[in-house]
């Protein structure tokens, strides 16, 4: 490793490559804010990650050849060149959430500050949801995971490659392995865990490592092959060409080269979109693509007269401040619109994206990148993106500032008054003593919790069976025990599962369900009543509600292989199994028929934002009646199949009816919200439920 003398030599600037840039990031402009238009150009990550794993690597093999290489340099370069605009866009979106978002979205925006901050985004994302999640509009910096994708790239390659030059390994080798080894993560990944696929760096280096490849051949290995191209190019000049004219001279080849890499970008904006298994083998489309445009070379056609144009050179130019301003203006007009933003809002933010992203680069990055005192620009962006980071850590540890005016406690109150009860603890709070102690040993996911030491009732299902008691769980009443875990029916052989989930894990997690409701009714003879409460018409349907929750593909199976969502059958089956063990105790059984679906964020009924772009009417925390009645018309089917199967042994508690009028269901009563998401109630919503859940119980008869 040497000094910063001599400087770091670089690869001769190429427009077209800058035109390719262009091409990449108005596709990713396009997607997000018209995904219905260009359904696949999110692969314009892809096209970035290629370039940049190009133009890092020829930038390393020059330099460690010629023995002129330098972290320090290398380092200082990639700071210049980055920390200037993505400083200025944390700050801008730290202070507009000031004034715009409310604690819990503060919350949330402080942590993907810090995380951006630290060039960790992706994995803070991995752990959150996945990339075409709904939940994800609401994100303002959801973009950054590719940075930290790359971010990570520079810290590792450079070193690997300094390590294997070192000790004379072939850099073609090394070069080759790593992006196998990635490649293969990526394709097995993408069966078993499609979020971490999509956001982890081992499975995405191999995109940057095709980069790196075309890198190394075009550094080493360009005339090794003159002579093969020379006859390859004139076979195809002959078959193109009617005469003889045109000579071996590499422009047919260049040009059919990168005409593919066009066609080929072209095909995967048409053909790929959100539903498909991404990255997996279709990532092959945008990175063959790119490299075949690249390797062709600036003289080709395409690249010399479509990319290298002044207008895509220049929106290349500025492609990495667009970049990052654009998602963040988009996602600030979706939260405070409580709504996908009209079409023209959504053409005025790309717009004001452009003009950003031009004063960005003309203000900001030029001026630090060149001239002179580069040590010390370098040392104030570092100090000055620590300091970004620690406020946006700090403003996630203090719970998103409710002191702030946009989210006074009052307005808080209004739809966050979960916070502490059970369902929305830690999962460390999940597990109680006595619960600790009955069972014996620990378990992942569980929501296990008692009451009294002598329960009544037990309540078993999912998140849903959570949301029914944690008034109760809260202020210790009502004589229950609780078992749940989220996601999970309680079914003895049959998991519940969505494509971002892995069948062993899954099935581990929701097998514990019915092994410790028996233990219970060995271990608490006191239990003399068993209630199931689950989203019924998630599970049957097989996705979520409305406009807040993205389609979950949920299927019931018994192992991996089955592919078949035989779901209402599967629902029945299970729950008939369940409770047949159930009643061989002599316990009574009732089953919950849940609550309605408003299928939108409660926040967004109850209090307006600070301001709003548009006059329209916040929405209504309601469903139609009809609405309901089609969405739960399976759900409440199956509920009788399950009644008939279990010889009508089991009582059935419709907790919609009381939010639920012959015209609507209502999330909202009294001027309070009953609801404290699209699905959940809230502490006053289980508290009213399960008072009249009471109420019913002591009228209604006992069954034998």
């Amino acid at each position: 490793m040497t000094t910063l003398q001599p400087h770091l030599s670089h690869p001769k600037y190429r427009p077209d490559i800058d035109g390719l840039r262009a091409i990449a990031v108005l596709s990713v402009v396009a997607f997000h804010a018209f995904p219905s238009g260009l359904k696949g150009g999110f692969i314009g990550v892809d096209i970035f990650f290629v370039i940049s794993g190009y133009l890092i690597s020829t930038i390393i093999f020059q330099n460690l050849e010629k023995g002129t290489f330098s972290f320090t340099e290398f380092y200082i370069r990639r700071i210049k060149r980055i920390f200037p605009a993505l400083i200025l866009v944390l700050t801008a979106s730290y202070a507009f959430g000031w004034f715009a978002l409310f604690a819990d979205e503060y919350k949330q925006l402080g942590k993907h500050i810090a995380a951006g901050a630290g060039f960790v985004s992706n994995i803070v994302l991995w752990n959150e949801s996945g990339y075409f999640d709904s939940a994800t509009d609401t994100k303002p910096l959801l973009h950054l995971w590719s940075l930290g994708v790359e971010e990570q790239f520079y810290l590792i390659w450079p070193l690997v490659l300094w390590f294997a030059w070192g000790r004379n390994f072939n850099l073609l080798t090394v070069t080759l392995v790593v992006a196998a080894a990635s490649f293969y993560l990526n394709i097995k990944g993408i069966l078993t865990d499609s979020v971490g696929t999509f956001y982890s760096p081992q499975t995405r280096f191999w995109e940057l490592q095709c980069g790196s490849l075309l890198a190394w051949m075009t550094l080493y290995k360009k005339g090794a092959f003159a002579g093969f191209q020379n006859r390859l190019d004139g076979w195809l000049a002959a078959v193109v060409y009617r005469d003889s004219r045109h000579q071996a001279d590499g422009k047919t080849l260049a040009n059919i080269l990168s005409f593919t890499g066009f066609s080929l970008l072209m095909y995967g904006f048409y053909i790929i979109n959100k539903d498909v298994e991404f990255p997996g083998k279709w990532a092959i489309l945008p990175m063959l693509g790119a490299v075949l445009i690249i390797a062709a070379g600036p003289l080709a056609w395409v690249n010399r007269i479509v990319l290298s144009n002044r207008l895509v050179v220049w929106f290349g130019l500025i492609s990495f401040p667009l970049y990052l301003w654009h998602w963040p203006l988009l996602s600030f007009a979706r939260i405070v619109e409580t709504d996908v933003p009209s079409a023209t809002i959504r053409l005025i933010a790309v717009a004001l994206t452009i003009v950003l992203a031009w004063l960005t680069y003309r203000l900001v990055e030029t001026p630090i990148r060149l001239g002179k005192h580069s040590g010390i620009k370098t040392l104030v962006l570092l100090v000055l993106m620590l300091l970004v980071g620690n406020v946006g850590y700090v403003s996630y540890l203090k719970n998103g500032l409710e002191f702030r005016q946009a989210d006074a406690p009052a307005k808080t109150k209004m739809f966050a008054d979960v916070k502490g009860t059970v369902l929305y603890n830690t999962p460390d709070d999940w597990v109680d003593e006595r619960c600790h102690s009955a069972l014996g040993a620990s378990y992942d996911y569980l929501i296990c919790r008692f009451t009294t030491a002598t329960p009544g009732t037990l309540v078993v299902g999912d998140s849903h069976a959570a949301q029914f008691v944690y008034d109760s769980v809260a202020k210790n009443s009502n004589d229950l025990a609780l078992v749940a875990v989220n996601g999970c029916l309680p079914f003895t052989d049959l998991v519940t599962i969505n494509p971002t989930e892995e069948f062993e894990e899954k099935s581990s997690r929701c097998g514990v369900v019915m092994p410790i409701v028996l233990k219970m009714l060995r271990d608490f003879p006191s239990i003399q009543r068993v209630v199931f409460a689950t989203r019924g018409a998630m599970y049957i349907e097989g996705s979520g509600y409305g406009d807040s929750e993205k389609k979950n593909n949920y299927r019931i199976i018994k192992d991996p292989d089955d592919r078949l969502a035989e779901n209402y059958n599967q629902f029945v089956a299970g729950y008939v199994a369940s409770i047949n063990e159930i009643l061989k105790f002599g316990k009574a059984v009732v089953f919950i028929e849940d609550v309605p679906e408003i299928g939108i964020s409660a926040k967004n009924c109850l209090e307006d934002r600070p301001f709003r772009i548009s006059d329209n009417d916040r929405p209504g925390c309601n469903v139609s009646r009809k609405a309901f009645d089609e969405r739960n018309a399976n759900y409440r089917k199956a509920v009788e199949t399950i009644s008939a199967a279990t010889h009508h042994r089991i009582r059935i508690f419709p907790a919609y009816e009381y939010l639920c009028n012959s015209s609507s269901c209502n999330g909202l009563k009294d001027g309070a919200s009953y609801f404290y998401d699209d699905d959940h109630l809230s502490m006053r919503g289980s508290h009213f439920i399960f008072g009249k859940f009471a109420d019913w119980l002591r009228q209604a008869t006992p069954k034998t």
